[in-house]
Parts: structure tokens; sequence; C-alpha cells
């Protein structure tokens, strides 16, 4: 089977997307000051770059929990080992991952589409890998339309391009996602550009949501993780035995927690959740993208109640992480007139289930031995690389704010990435609630 590409729909009960009102966010992302626990690194990435506001922003509040049958627009990519579905719509969020040969869902596909106040701008939807770009918390297109374009690359391949204006930073995102034909692994290229004269504080993770079961372990290259207590308090702790629990499996662990692996120099950068037969979804990136976090909800009752209210009821999961900083309350420095790129890959990996579930240097030796045979350092290089695209077909419109830049001449338009026109094809301008309640709606970008 050759790799394919293609539009369809996603039907499922869900409620109607998010509208964003008018009244500006005049807080900042509140990030908790005096953070203790933290090495002189995390220190000051912690006090650098955290906004004041988030403008220019509104709020994006307007929803409901009346949910019905909808019929979503998806793109979806397909080879003979994996199908990857993608809602442009949302964020360009990474909707399913489906295993082919055993019919196994890789992600957490949630069974409902329910937005519920965690966002920055308040909107947010479980489920899936999120992409996050901005600042400390999820990012402000999270239920917002990205522009997508499919394209071949160089060899022929087929490849879902998605692309938006963060205007908060003044930053040009591009989402690469393809298929290889034959490949176990679906490879995503991301590439931040900082077109500006200026210095640009820079938050990236990519939030990836699996399923959550009493015999799921989370794996990473780490002897020792940062936990987070949601006060003001980072603890570098031994992982996995904390408090006389085994934190790896967080399905046996009553609160919520965040654990921000603090991985060591030259090892390679991943994470895995993996079942009592060793097998599940495996994240790995080229070295740019270096931390990596586990987050749960914990088996109490706050916990459970928000998963349902996020998923519906049984359907129980947990995120592994991945981010350009060590933890989530950081920022970096991006210089000015800079490109950064990377590459991930996600896929099934297949381990020894008795080393998986043994001592935990056993568990991560297998597991990082299985990765090395599904895919190398090298091959993730060679997929950070710029694509040569041809056939650039669009799929997808997302806000008119890059061409609004673009004819002001602050941001220029690379090839393969159509900027389109200023108003959006909803008819809105890029920043209106209502149709027609914006002049940008009927400008049109000169030639």
């Amino acid at each position: 089977m050759t790799t394919t590409l293609r539009s369809d729909t996603l039907r499922l009960p869900a409620a109607a997307a998010p509208v964003a009102g008018v009244l500006p966010i005049l807080h900042g992302t509140q990030v908790a000051r005096g953070i203790t626990g933290a090495d002189a690194e995390m220190t000051a990435q912690i006090g650098y770059g955290q906004p004041r506001t988030l403008l220019p922003y509104t709020m994006q509040d307007g929803y409901s929990r009346a949910r019905r049958e909808r019929d979503l627009p998806v793109v979806v990519l397909e080879n003979d080992h994996l199908t990857a579905t993608f809602l442009p719509s949302y964020g360009g969020r990474l909707w399913s991952l489906v295993h082919r040969g055993t019919g196994r869902e890789l992600l957490h596909r949630n069974p409902m589409l329910q937005p519920a106040n965690l966002a920055l701008r308040d909107a947010w939807l479980a489920g899936g890998v999120e992409w996050n770009l901005g600042a400390t918390g999820h990012w402000p297109l999270t239920c917002e339309p990205l522009h997508a374009v499919s394209a071949l690359r160089d060899d022929g391949t087929p490849m879902l391009r998605m692309y938006e204006y963060e205007r908060m930073r003044g930053l040009l995102v591009v989402i690469d996602a393809w298929l290889p034909a034959g490949s176990e692994l679906l490879f995503v290229r991301v590439s931040i550009h900082n077109q500006s004269q200026a210095e640009v504080p820079v938050y990236w993770w990519s939030n990836i949501a699996v399923p959550e079961a009493r015999d799921i372990r989370v794996v990473a290259p780490a002897a020792q993780a940062h936990h987070f207590d949601y006060t003001a308090k980072l603890h570098l702790v031994d992982f996995p035995e904390l408090g006389g629990v085994d934190r790896s499996y967080p399905a046996r662990v009553a609160t919520a927690a965040d654990y921000f692996f603090e991985i060591p120099a030259g090892e390679r950068r991943w994470v895995a959740a993996l079942d009592r037969e060793g097998a599940g979804l495996v994240q790995v990136s080229t070295e740019r993208l270096r931390g990596r976090k586990l987050f749960h909800w914990g088996t109490g009752a706050g916990g459970s109640r928000w998963q349902e209210w996020l998923s519906g009821p049984g359907s129980t999961y947990l995120e592994i992480q991945a981010g350009l900083a060590r933890t989530q309350l950081e920022h970096v420095p991006m210089p000015a007139a800079t490109t950064w790129t990377w590459a991930e890959a996600y896929g099934l990996l297949q381990a020894d289930p008795a080393r998986v579930h043994g001592p935990w240097p056993e568990a991560r030796a297998a597991a990082g031995e299985a990765l090395a045979a599904l895919v190398s350092p090298e091959a993730l290089e060679r997929a950070a690389a710029e694509p040569v695209v041809t056939a650039v077909t669009r799929l997808e419109y997302g806000s008119g704010w890059p061409a609004l830049e673009a004819a002001a001449g602050t941001l220029r338009e690379p090839a393969g990435l159509p900027y389109g026109e200023t108003g959006s094809r909803s008819g809105r301008g890029p920043s209106c609630s209502r149709p027609g309640a914006c002049p940008c709606a009927t400008r049109r970008r000169r030639p």
C-alpha cells in the first residue's frame, strides 16, 4: 500500500465550536512567583518571558455542554502500518493514531468533543496530540483553525502541512506530518520562525494523551524527575519510587501530579506508555525537544470527575509530553531572525514485557533497545531537514492574520505556505466573533 492523504469527516457527539468574545485577557500566565526547588537554569527561565497579559487574544468561552452528532473536517494520512487523523480546525490536533496490523488505537481518542476551561483563552479539548506554542499553558490556538495544505515531498510522499501566525509572540509555526511508505512511525517536523529583529521568549510542548490502565507503565530514559505540586515547589526526586509508591504506574496513584524527567545529557529524547505486554505508544525526537513529562489526574474523586467531564464515563487517560525546556514553567530565549526546527516520531513500541515491568533500570533499557531497532537518531535528523515540496493544494483555511502581516511587510510568505487573504473563509475578520463585524472581512490582499 502506498501512502495516501485525504480529506474526510469525523462524526462524533460534539458541542458547537467555541466562539471568541470581545473582551481582552488582561491577566498573564499566572505562573506562581517564588517557585522553590529549581536549579539556576530553571530559575532564570521561569522568571523570563512570562507575559503580563494575553493580548491581543480575547476570551474563547462561548461554548456549552449541549452535544449532538456533528461532522468535523479531518485530514487522514495512511500507509500499511498506521492511520493518522488530524483536526485542522482544532489547532491541528492529531486526534487518532491507529496501528493497522493490530487495530490498536495508540492515543486517547476521545469519544466526544467537549470544551472545558483549561486553556489560556478558556476552551480546551482532551485527547490526541495537542501542539502548544506561546506561553505556559494550553496555547491560544488550541480551539482555532490552522491553515492546512497537502503537498508532495521530494521523494513523492504525501505530506500534510499546517501553519499559523501566533500573535502574542509574533511567531510563525509550521507543522509537517507524513508517513513514508512502509514506515511504522508517523513523522512530524515542527519549525518555529522568528522573523522579527528582536529576541522572543518561546514555549513549546507536544501534549500526548494515551489510554490509562493499571498495567500501563510510563518509561523514559531518566532516574530522576522534577515533581511539581501545583503550588510553588519543584522537588527533584528519584523516579519512580516516591512515598512507597511506584509512580511510573499512574493509575495506581491517588493524586494528580506533574513529573518532569531529568534526562541526562547524551541520552536520546523519548517517552513511552507501555502495557502488560510491553507494547504502547512511543514518542521520540531530535535533541532540540529537550524535556519530557508525565501528567496524570490521579484516581481520587476530583481527577475522576475531571476526566468524566472531558471524555465521558469510563474513558480515562494520562499524558506524556515533550517540550523545549525541562519544565513547563519556563520560556526559552529565541534570537532575532532565527528558525528552530526539530523532528518527532510516533508509533507502536514493542519491548520485552518482563523487562518493561521489572526494575526501573531494566525497563528503561528494554524500551531504549526496542526504540533503537525501530528508528535511528540519523533517520530523525534526516526528517528534521527542510523538505522540498511540490503540488501544494489548499485543504483548510486558518486566520487572516498571516496575510495581514504579510501585507504590512512584517511577515514573509515562504514557498509552500500560502497565506491567502485577510478575511477568513467564513467571512469574519481575523479577530471578529460575528460575520461582517469587522472591516477586515472585506479587505483583500494586494497582489
